[in-house]
């Protein structure tokens, strides 16, 4: 009798033009989600009324989320056909097969350098062959990683956790980067209670050194977190693995994948023959040498990296992103102040409702960013009468189907009607996207709890549940 009479009350309130209140209900009667704070705001995208919303204008944090903010920026200031360009360059000249002067390999961003997602190996031995074949033989000068484009005092962001820091989600930033800037660490799994200790790196690199505390139990699954900064090449493991394995692998940050980038090639160049007087080196800001471009290598199109960031939530991606824009909005080198400006600026200009919100960075992974649902949706709006919306709608996962949404509401009525961005931090539970409804319709929607009494999948389930509700009979 209760559903029945909510359902018609809902009805009645749509129909009116009125927000439903199915969301007050709800996450004020559940045990889970009551004492937690919460932010709903569902809109039909069509003709911009008011489906349902509470607390939509509160300032919440954001998780994954911000990941929204930081792709449909790039697709509406950059393109969805924009490219990085890498460029290997030299400020000498080439005398016979001799290269005399430094051969420099100067990045502007790009995140997919030797990325697996987007089949990068044997990258650098393209590279290589290409310089071979410009009649590159010798090189009288240095191999060196320019890292100038991007403000390298923002590598990691500040608002980030120490926790986080180090591990391969939190890795740095730079405008050169490479394998995902990560690595893998070999541990060694021995009897219970054995401290892992670090067998070797793929890749192999001496400069670093570990300090563990991390130690073998009767767990299953990898609960490892390595601690340290960019450019520093000490770090710490604490937490557990699986005993009992022999070895162990755990993904974590490269201090500077810049470096280890020049380094691969030079390796690659010397394979071929390429004879190297200098040392491999790296630069952090810009100079004034006058350099002859040599090869230039492109990245594949933003929408196919807007794609992969979105999908599977990908931090460096959406950090990249996030600085790119404020590069090629003339700050050279680009921080992260700039691009909250450029970020900001955009939207305000297009009549998004943008303040205020508190962007500390562009993936969502630092904890004290702030943003209501009021503001996704209205970007949202936005986007679903832009040019750029397929892209960016074919960029989100989708429910019971695939990346971060594969087990959410599946086997429901909403299973693939859901087009929506995840975010999941230390409890909080946020999505923001597209409903598909009959007829063609489509709702834009925010959804946020902070703090709620349960586990995250609990919460979930509440959030599901009130999907589920508010759409019945509209299907």
């Amino acid at each position: 009798m209760f559903k029945t009479g909510l359902f018609m009350l809902w009805a009645l309130l749509c129909a009116a033009g009125q927000p439903c209140g199915l969301a007050k209900q709800m996450f004020e009667s559940n045990a889970v989600t009551r004492t937690g704070n919460v932010g709903v705001l569902v809109v039909d995208a069509a003709s911009g009324d008011t489906i349902d919303a509470y607390r939509a204008d509160n300032l919440l944090p954001s998780a994954s989320t911000m990941k929204v903010v930081s792709t449909c920026t790039a697709l509406e200031l950059l393109g969805a056909d924009y490219r990085w360009k890498t460029y290997l360059e030299t400020d000498g000249e080439l005398v016979g097969n001799t290269l005399v002067g430094n051969l420099y390999v100067r990045g502007t961003g790009d995140p997919t350098i030797a990325s697996p997602a987007f089949d990068g190996r044997g990258l650098m031995t393209i590279w290589a062959k290409k310089l071979h074949e410009l009649g590159i033989h010798r090189i009288e000068g240095n191999v060196v990683a320019d890292l100038s484009a991007f403000n390298n005092g923002d590598a990691m962001n500040g608002g980030w956790t120490f926790e986080d820091m180090g591990n391969y989600y939190g890795m740095g930033v730079f405008s050169l980067n490479y394998m995902e800037n990560t690595m893998q660490l070999i541990l060694r799994s021995g009897q219970l209670g054995d401290v892992a200790e670090v067998i070797s790196t793929e890749p192999a690199d001496p400069r670093l050194h570990f300090t563990s505390y991390a130690r073998c139990t009767n767990i299953t699954y990898d609960d490892a977190m390595v601690h340290g900064v960019a450019f520093n090449y000490d770090r710490t493991i604490t937490g557990q693995i699986p005993s009992g394995k022999g070895t162990f692998r755990v993904r974590a940050d490269m201090p500077n994948p810049g470096l280890t980038l020049a380094e691969e090639l030079t390796t690659e160049l010397k394979r071929l023959g390429t004879e190297l007087t200098g040392e491999v080196t790296y630069m952090l800001m810009p100079d004034s040498k006058q350099r002859t471009p040599l090869y230039t290598h492109q990245s594949a199109p933003l929408s196919k990296v807007v794609a992969e960031t979105n999908i599977h939530s990908n931090n460096l991606y959406a950090e990249a992103i996030f600085r790119t824009v404020a590069l090629e909005n003339g700050f050279l080198p680009a921080g992260v102040e700039d691009a909250r400006k450029v970020v900001a600026d955009c939207w305000k200009s297009r009549g998004v409702k943008f303040d205020p919100v508190f962007m500390v960075d562009g993936s969502g992974l630092a904890p004290q960013n702030g943003i209501a649902p009021s503001t996704f949706v209205s970007l949202l709006q936005y986007m679903y009468r832009s040019p750029n919306y397929s892209v960016f709608y074919e960029s989100l996962p989708v429910s019971g189907k695939s990346g971060t949404l594969s087990g959410m509401l599946k086997k429901t009525p909403l299973e693939g009607r859901v087009h929506a961005k995840s975010g999941t931090i230390a409890h909080l539970r946020s999505y923001c996207g597209y409903i598909e409804l009959s007829g063609g319709r489509v709702w834009t929607f925010s959804i946020v709890v902070n703090n709620g009494n349960g586990s995250s999948t609990a919460v979930r389930r509440v959030m599901e549940k009130y999907l589920l509700e508010l759409t019945k009979g509209q299907l």
